[in-house]
């Protein structure tokens, strides 16, 4: 077979070149006839270690043989230029994203940040609830004060009432509802409005018919949450605030005052007020303010937020200056007043004016930024999370099911601003 291939010294030389792409092997013209006979011939020649090792043939410089092709890595995909970089997802510290982290190094961009996006495109769609409810006694402003709030007439609903007509008084429990839309964003809001308390002859256990109210409407979200063929989204009418209104006596809370808080905050998030605090001086106020958080302290009575629903230090430390400057000092007034070129709201005295927004004359800006602006969301959370839950297993637990309950108290009525 060599014979025909040619000498050795020969067959050297076809291989050099044959590595060097230059000269095509021989035994590719053989017959296809026979392919067995062309492949023995290519197998003898190549493999054979006379061919590579005999002292009488050079050996071969492997520095020329081809190196295999490296095939490139497939391109990994760029950021999309419009999603905002989140410094919230991106791994701090050694070993961050690693094996002892409990997570995989991302090679790339996923997309796993535009989630917050797709959220809040959700949300405005739908938009969300928020009830607020309203508690004290009579004259202290309760109305006036939510409408200050949230700037805009929706303490009341009627038709001839306008805002610089007298607010009419309270006498049974009442929800009123409006969708207030701002930036997009669309928020069903209901304001549950009491009756005020203490100006009975007998005013034992005022409070029952305003704890009822409430679970009451934690029955309705049970009911239907538990329903077979339920909503796919339930009506959320369950109170997430109550505002409870103390007299700026100056002295100390009453003590039906106490009773009160000590049952409401038992079932919603209660955050106390000081209502009319421009009729305190400021050394008054806030000696009044420390003796009411006392109080609150010895009596056992836990005010929004509480100290155990702190989830981490950041929390803790922006939580621990709500509760050092509660209860909120606050003014209410429907009013507008011409203070330095400025139409401002506020309550005027012989003295002056006392601007509501000024955070040197009340706290009701510090009230409105925790009520609205930062703890909205989490007065949602732990009235689902916390008060609700207690009320579901109590009740299941009890009664072993379901029974219809009287939801008479109330009418709700509905508008648009």
């Amino acid at each position: 077979m060599f014979a025909r291939l040619g000498s050795r010294q020969e067959t050297v030389e076809e291989i050099k070149l044959l590595k060097k792409n230059e000269l095509k092997p021989r035994w590719l013209n053989l017959p296809l006839r026979d392919p067995g006979r062309r492949m023995r011939a290519a197998s003898s020649l190549l493999l054979s270690p006379d061919s590579f090792s005999s002292p009488l043939s050079p050996k071969l410089d492997m520095s020329e043989m081809v190196p295999p092709e490296v095939r490139p890595k497939p391109a990994v995909p760029a950021k999309p230029a419009h999603v905002v970089p989140s410094s919230a997802h991106t791994p701090h510290g050694p070993g961050a994203g690693g094996p002892g982290s409990g997570g995989s190094t991302l090679l790339g961009y996923i997309g796993i940040d535009t989630i917050i996006e797709q959220m809040r495109k959700k949300t405005m769609k739908t938009g969300f609830d928020f009830n607020i409810m309203v508690v004290g006694h009579s004259g202290l402003g309760k109305s006036t004060l939510v409408n200050t709030l949230f700037k805009s007439q929706v303490s009341r609903k009627s038709a001839g009432w306008s805002r610089d007509e007298k607010i009419p008084k309270t006498v049974e429990i009442k929800s009123v509802s409006h969708v207030i839309e701002e930036g997009g964003v669309k928020m069903k809001l209901t304001i549950i409005d009491t009756p005020g308390f203490g100006d009975q002859i007998n005013n034992n256990n005022c409070w029952e018919p305003i704890e009822k109210y409430i679970n009451e409407q934690y029955e309705k979200f049970l009911k239907e949450e538990v329903n077979i063929a339920r909503k796919k989204r339930i009506p959320d009418t369950r109170v997430h605030c109550c505002l409870y209104f103390i007299s700026p006596t100056g002295h100390s809370l009453r003590q039906l005052d106490i009773e009160f808080m000590k049952h409401l905050s038992r079932v919603v998030n209660l955050i106390p007020v000081i209502a009319k605090s421009d009729t305190l001086t400021p050394d008054e106020k806030t000696d009044f303010k420390q003796r009411v958080r006392k109080e609150l302290e010895i009596c056992g009575i836990e005010f929004y937020p509480q100290k155990e629903f702190d989830e981490d230090t950041e929390d803790k430390s922006d939580n621990d200056k709500i509760r050092e400057a509660m209860p909120f000092a606050v003014v209410g007034s429907d009013k507008e007043y011409q203070v330095n070129s400025k139409r401002v709201l506020g309550r005027k005295s012989p003295w002056g004016v006392v601007e509501v927004e000024n955070p040197n004359h009340c706290e009701f800006s510090l009230l409105r930024d925790f009520l609205i602006r930062s703890h909205l969301q989490d007065l949602k959370e732990v009235t689902h999370n916390i008060h609700y839950e207690t009320y579901r297993a109590k009740r299941l637990n009890d009664n072993g099911g379901l029974h219809p309950i009287s939801t008479g108290v109330g009418d709700t009525q509905e508008s648009n601003l």
